[in-house]
């Protein structure tokens, strides 16, 4: 279903399909995912480690490089600080083990979601002064702890920041006359404003302040490498935490010319790709060298953690694929961080041996399936909720679920938001007060939307799709009431967009296509499944497939006569409805019986599938109307 959009960008694509050995369809796609210039497509479809981008372009790292290095030669332990979602802990094994492999005196800490929170804090400087730790380097945090650092700094621990958040700001009015002379660069830390601080403002709040400037707030560390910084000259900014890190890590290499650690650094790749992936970033530019060739070596893993996970989780090491790191690997480390302590994802990082990393690899996969389980009672949960308080139609849903556990809100938040299409919170009860998440849909810039309302945060922060919030629990009726009114959400904002690649006949899609097509791999944000289209395809006739009868195979007929196998395995009771609703009661009844003579227009994804041997084309429906 949802309103569907052809997309129509213009190219030369004959020239391309030339070019570069494909076929006009793929030239097409390739144009759709923004690509204008012949450049930019040779490194889509060919691009190696050769055409990332240097590490010494990223502002800082000549001074990171100079800090740690001689900290090495004077013996300092050095402490990294990570985090506890994926790509922190894969940020902290790649920092760790490149700064031990230079001899380093180094050890890692990563907080605790509940205990902690996020990124730094005075607990983590008060363990390091009192665990007599010289430098700390983190990862994946610590752009937003301004404070934290100038506490460290007071011990006289030196700090190294690496990051991808954004950058904290202020808004400052400028005198009468006087001409703004740019970001006023870094700052001492004492206002310690961050990313989740209530006086961060919306585009719409800067408007009205009239004559005034964005000034940067970056905490006081020794160097700060932070691809966001407006003064950082990086070309690519949309790289992850684990990727900064494997940078300083790639920096250090070719200044100390260590052949231990350029070869290490084969196995680090694995570990940038797995932080891409699981931090949900765009796979464009260098990010998609990363995931391809961190595949590459993934498949032929010199890790025992990522072996034992591959092998508990039954996933035959030659087909792994993006999928696999983004839903099947990835939540196996995020759970430990949800419902345990993230040092135990990193311990199996660690492992040693095969024996030890195939132990705690199975009580991963255990937590992974204890979170499962908890997230489908909680998706339950709030689905009651909106039942019992008749909030079905309200345009932002507010869910409060005091007894689900708070690092579950953004999955369901997430899940919630697939059913509806509407924007969603999920509130929890935490240690102090409410602690809550939010997942959006196009159309509703949830960050901007918070700042409307953000009297009602003690913190809060996040960007256009997803956000993170803490109020009290008198003020959610309040909450849910004012960001109603002041969405400005309206019904067609509900309905799902569905972005069709080509509108291509099932009779033109054939396996040479299909092979093409495998060119644009691996997939993911950004560089999506291409979609296909075609109207008028008949439904003779079906049949459900699976132990749980929750997928299907038709047999359609194309506008040209000919028949073709549809596979689909969204969900049968929708599609079902719909032809009850099109075509009359009895329909769904009637395909299934193969008296099927039912009219739909579908868009489908093409591939080939392999079983026991033959391998053939594969049409999955993905959509239909």
């Amino acid at each position: 279903m949802g309103k569907w959009y052809v997309a129509a960008k213009k190219a030369d694509f004959e020239a391309w399909a030339r070019r570069f050995g494909i076929s006009p369809v793929v030239a097409r796609v390739l144009r759709n995912r923004d690509l204008t210039e012949e450049e930019e497509v040779r490194r889509f479809l060919q691009g190696t480690l050769a055409d990332c981008h240097s590490p010494w372009l990223l502002k800082d790292m000549d001074k990171a490089v100079e800090e740690i290095l001689r900290a090495i030669e004077e013996g300092v332990s050095i402490r990294v600080i990570g985090d506890y979602d994926v790509d922190g802990i894969c940020a902290s094994y790649i920092l760790t083990k490149g700064l031990r492999t230079l001899g380093a005196q180094v050890d890692t800490a990563i907080p605790h979601r509940i205990h902690d929170g996020y990124g730094l804090n005075d607990h983590l400087i008060e363990e390091a002064r009192q665990a007599g730790i010289g430098m700390i380097v983190t990862c994946d945090n610590g752009i937003a702890a301004a404070p934290q650092i100038a506490l460290a700094n007071s011990y006289g621990i030196k700090v190294i920041v690496t990051d991808h958040h954004e950058v904290p700001f202020s808004m400052e009015r400028m005198p009468e006359g006087q001409k703004d002379s740019g970001s006023a660069g870094e700052q001492d830390g004492t206002e310690g404003a961050s990313a989740w601080d209530k006086r961060t403002e919306s585009a719409a709040d800067r408007a009205e302040e009239g004559n005034c400037v964005r000034r940067e707030l970056l905490p006081p560390a020794l160097a700060v490498i932070d691809p966001k910084q407006e003064q950082c000259q990086y070309p690519f900014p949309g790289i992850c935490g684990g990727v900064v890190a494997y940078k300083l890590i790639e920096a250090l290499a070719e200044r100390t010319g260590s052949p231990v650690l350029r070869d290490a650094m084969e196995e680090m790749l694995e570990f940038a790709a797995l932080s891409t992936v699981c931090d949900v970033m765009e796979l464009k530019d260098e990010n998609r060298i990363f995931v391809k060739e961190g595949l590459s070596r993934l498949r032929r893993s010199r890790n025992q953690g990522i072996r034992a996970l591959t092998e508990v989780n039954g996933i035959d090491p030659a087909k792994l694929s993006s999928y696999h790191l983004g839903f099947v690997i990835g939540p196996c480390l995020n759970a430990t961080g949800r419902l345990d302590t993230a040092g135990r994802a990193l311990e199996l990082l660690q492992s040693g041996s095969a024996t030890e990393a195939m132990s705690a690899a199975r009580e991963l996969k255990e937590l992974n399936d204890s979170r499962k389980n908890l997230t489908l009672q909680g998706v339950e949960q709030a689905q009651r909720f909106l039942e019992e308080h008749h909030m079905e139609q309200d345009k932002v849903m507010v869910i409060f679920l005091p007894q689900v556990h708070e690092s579950l809100a953004g999955i369901i938040a997430g899940r919630v938001r697939e059913r509806y299409n509407h924007p969603v919170f999920i509130l929890t009860k935490g240690e102090e007060g409410v602690k809550g998440s939010g997942r959006s849909i196009e159309g509703y810039h949830m960050y901007e939307a918070m700042t409307k309302v953000k009297g009602y945060f003690t913190k809060f922060g996040g960007h256009a799709m997803a956000a993170g919030l803490s109020m009290r629990e008198e003020d959610i009726e309040d909450f849910r009431r004012d960001l109603n009114l002041g969405c400005g959400l309206g019904p067609e904002d509900f309905v799902p967009r569905v972005h069709i690649d080509v509108p291509m006949p099932l009779d033109y899609a054939d396996m040479a296509i299909a092979e093409g097509l495998e060119l644009l791999e691996p997939f993911g944000v950004g560089n999506p499944k291409p979609l296909f289209a075609q109207k008028d395809v008949v439904f003779l006739a079906g049949y459900k497939m699976g132990d749980n009868k929750t997928c299907a195979r038709y047999r359609v007929r194309t506008p040209a006569g000919a028949e073709r196998q549809l596979v689909f395995f969204g969900n049968l009771e929708e599609f079902g409805a719909f032809l009850e609703t099109k075509y009359g009661p009895g329909s769904e009844t009637a395909l299934y019986a193969g008296r099927g003579a039912f009219a739909v227009s579908v868009a489908y994804q093409l591939g080939k599938n392999t079983y026991r041997g033959n391998t053939e084309l594969q049409y999955v429906m993905q959509y239909y109307s």
